[in-house]
C-alpha cells in the first residue's frame, strides 16, 4: 500500500505576467518540488509538472476529466459543457468522429500540394523584401490562409479570426484580466459563426461537412456552430505559435538552421524539437474524479490538476539536456499536442503546415537577423506578437 506523504506546495501564480514571460525557471523549481505541488494562488488546483505524470494523467479520462473541467474558471467551464474540449466518452468520441473524418492524416495529406504551393509564394515574397515581421508577415498567414480556404468560412470574418483564436485559448485560465477580457470577446465569435447556414460555407469543404451530418449525427444548429469554432482553433493560435517560435530559435541557433539546411531530411525532427522547445500550449486543466495519489501525494477526488505541458516538455528525467535546443533530437513524443482522446485534432494539419514552412524558408535563406522580440501573453498559449527579421539569402 502507497502511503501518500505531506503535499508540496507553492505560492507562485503561474499565470502571472513575471512567469508567462519566462516560465521555465519556474516550471524547474516546481518539478524539483514534485510531481503534483498544490498551488496555493488557486482552490484546489495542482500542477502535474514531470513528464511521465503529465502523459499517464493525459491518457486516463475516466480519473482526469475534461467534463466541465478543462478551464481553471467556472464561467468558461460551463460554457463549454456539450463542446468536445469540456466532454468526456461517449458524447466526445461522438464529436471527435466528425471532425477526424476531415482532420485524420490521410485526408490531410490531400492537400499537401496546395499548403506547399502556398509557402512558397509567401516566402518568395518575403525573400523579396528582405526584411519582415515573422508573426504577422510570416506566422499568421499560411494558418489564416488554409483554415478560411479548408473549412470554406466567408470572407467577412477573416479581420477578427486572429483576436477570436487567441481570446478562445485564453479563457481557459483563471478568472484573471486575460480571461475577462476574452470572455467578453468570444461571444462576437460565436455570433458570427451562428449567422451561418451550410449554403454559406463552400461545398466540400470541411465545415460544410459538419452542416452535412448533422442530421444523420442529432447535431442541432447550435452543436454545428461549436463544431466549426473547434476546427477554427484546432488549425490556428498552436501553428502561428510555433512558426514565429521556429524562426526565433534558429536566429538565436545558427548552427541548428545550418544543420537543417545541409539535410532537409530533419525538418520534421527539426518541427518536434521546436514544438518541444517552446511549448505552443503551455497547459490545460482536468478534475479529478476520486482520490488519486501521484508519486506519493493524495490529490483528493473533486481537485484539478493542471497538466503543465510546457513544464513536461523540459523534464530532464525524460529528455537529456533539455535545455539545449537540438534539431537532431526528433522528440516524437512531446506533449505540446497532448496525448490520448485529447490530443490536438489538429495536429496533422499543424505538421504539414510546418514543415511546408521551413522547407520553403531553408530552400531561399541562409541566416536570420532579429531585432528584439516582443512576447504575447496569453494564460495558455506561448508565442510571440512580434519579430522583426533581416534576412540573408
Amino acid at each position: 500500500m502507497t502511503i501518500a506523504s505531506a503535499p508540496p506546495h507553492s505560492d507562485v501564480d503561474l499565470f502571472s505576467d513575471e512567469v508567462l514571460l519566462d516560465p521555465y525557471p519556474v516550471y524547474a523549481r516546481l518539478r524539483e518540488m514534485g510531481a503534483a505541488v498544490r498551488l496555493d494562488a488557486l482552490d484546489r488546483v495542482w500542477a502535474l509538472t514531470r513528464y511521465d505524470h503529465i502523459r499517464a494523467a493525459d491518457g486516463d479520462w475516466q480519473t482526469f476529466s475534461s467534463d466541465a473541467s478543462v478551464g481553471l474558471n467556472e464561467v468558461i467551464n460551463a460554457r463549454l459543457v456539450g463542446s468536445i474540449l469540456g466532454s468526456d466518452p461517449p458524447w466526445h468520441d461522438k464529436l471527435r468522429a466528425v471532425l477526424m473524418a476531415q482532420l485524420s492524416p490521410r485526408s490531410i495529406r490531400r492537400i499537401t500540394d496546395y499548403v506547399e504551393e502556398a509557402a512558397d509564394r509567401l516566402v518568395d515574397s518575403l525573400v523579396e523584401r528582405g526584411r519582415f515581421d515573422a508573426v504577422p508577415d510570416l506566422a499568421t498567414v499560411l494558418p489564416l490562409t488554409v483554415v478560411f480556404d479548408l473549412i470554406g468560412l466567408p470572407e467577412s470574418g477573416r479581420g477578427n479570426m486572429i483576436r477570436w483564436a487567441d481570446a478562445m485559448f485564453t479563457i481557459f485560465g483563471p478568472l484573471n484580466d486575460r480571461t475577462r477580457a476574452g470572455v467578453q470577446i468570444i461571444p462576437e465569435m460565436y455570433e458570427w459563426l451562428g449567422t451561418l447556414q451550410a449554403e454559406d460555407l463552400r461545398p466540400g469543404s470541411m465545415g460544410r461537412s459538419i452542416f452535412d451530418v448533422a442530421g444523420e449525427q442529432g447535431f442541432d444548429h447550435h452543436q454545428c456552430v461549436k463544431l466549426l469554432a473547434t476546427y477554427v482553433t484546432a488549425g490556428m493560435d498552436t501553428t502561428i505559435n510555433a512558426i514565429s517560435n521556429a524562426v526565433a530559435l534558429f536566429a538565436e541557433h545558427p548552427d541548428q538552421w545550418d544543420a537543417v539546411r545541409a539535410d532537409p531530411g530533419l525538418i520534421p525532427s527539426a518541427f518536434n524539437e521546436v514544438l518541444r522547445y517552446e511549448s505552443p500550449v503551455l497547459a490545460f486543466a482536468r478534475r479529478v474524479t476520486r482520490d488519486v495519489v501521484i508519486d506519493g501525494v493524495e490529490v483528493p477526488g473533486g481537485d484539478q490538476v493542471v497538466l503543465l505541458f510546457g513544464s513536461g516538455n523540459r523534464d530532464e528525467r525524460h529528455y537529456p539536456d533539455p535545455d539545449r535546443f537540438d534539431v537532431r533530437r526528433n522528440p516524437v513524443d512531446h506533449l505540446s499536442f497532448g496525448y490520448g482522446i485529447h490530443t490536438c485534432a489538429g495536429q496533422a494539419l499543424a505538421r504539414i503546415e510546418g514543415h511546408a514552412i521551413l522547407r520553403a524558408l531553408s530552400e531561399r535563406i541562409r541566416r536570420f537577423h532579429t531585432g528584439e522580440p516582443k512576447r504575447h501573453l496569453n494564460n495558455v498559449v506561448r508565442g510571440l506578437e512580434s519579430l522583426p527579421v533581416e534576412i540573408e539569402t
